[in-house]
């Protein structure tokens, strides 16, 4: 049975409503920058397209008999995001036209830069239209972090945001946003299908 990260490490993918501290391990991702409003940026919808499509590529790639060393079957994690404003560290951010982000998807560990540029020129091939300069492989630890559960639209994540920003302070800490750690969004649903007021949404923020 394929291995589905949000089961096996549930700390990470399925909090409460109610805020929590988490020590966030090192990690494998597939990323691409952009800027503006997500709902609205086709540059954004783009770079989610490659993201999907390096993500299936390298997840099917045992059925044309290229699977990478260490290669598992497993569930593709979902899409992240990690936010920021012209003020590096603001922490309202209702004022999506005003957004700087990072698009990624998880990798297993077994995705190392030669798996990437396999993957790379897999779909290049099927979709030669896409431009697969903005993606990059990278590694990194988030480390100590504070997150909630947000459901609802996404247009509503504010009111969630200043109940993790409470329990923060309230817990001793202080959030630790800079130009390295990044307000972080988790979608665990598709928003082509389901309703907008059953979205679920991981929010984490750094701390210190």
């Amino acid at each position: 049975m394929p291995i589905d990260f949000k089961k096996t490490e549930k700390g990470l993918y399925q909090p409460s409503a109610k805020p929590s501290i988490i020590d966030v391990p090192d990690m494998a991702f597939i990323s691409a920058d952009g800027t503006g409003n997500p709902n609205t940026s086709e540059a954004y919808k783009a770079a989610v397209e490659i993201l999907y499509g390096l993500s299936y590529a390298i997840k099917t790639s045992n059925k044309n008999g290229n699977a990478p060393v260490g290669f598992f079957e497993y569930v593709v994690l979902p899409l992240e995001g990690f936010w920021w404003l012209t003020d590096k560290t603001a922490t309202d951010f209702s004022q999506k036209d005003k957004y700087r982000g990072t698009a990624m998807i998880r990798q297993p560990d077994f995705v190392t830069p030669e798996v990437f540029e396999a993957a790379k020129a897999a779909l290049a091939k099927k979709k030669p239209a896409l431009d697969l300069s903005v993606v990059r492989l990278s590694r990194f630890k988030e480390g100590l972090c504070a997150q909630i559960l947000h459901t609802g639209f996404y247009d509503n994540e504010q009111e969630t945001i200043e109940i993790l920003e409470r329990f923060v302070s309230e817990s001793g800490y202080r959030t630790d946003i800079t130009d390295k750690r990044r307000h972080h969004e988790i979608y665990l649903n598709n928003p082509q299908k389901t309703a907008p007021d059953k979205l679920k949404t991981v929010i984490r923020h750094p701390i210190e």
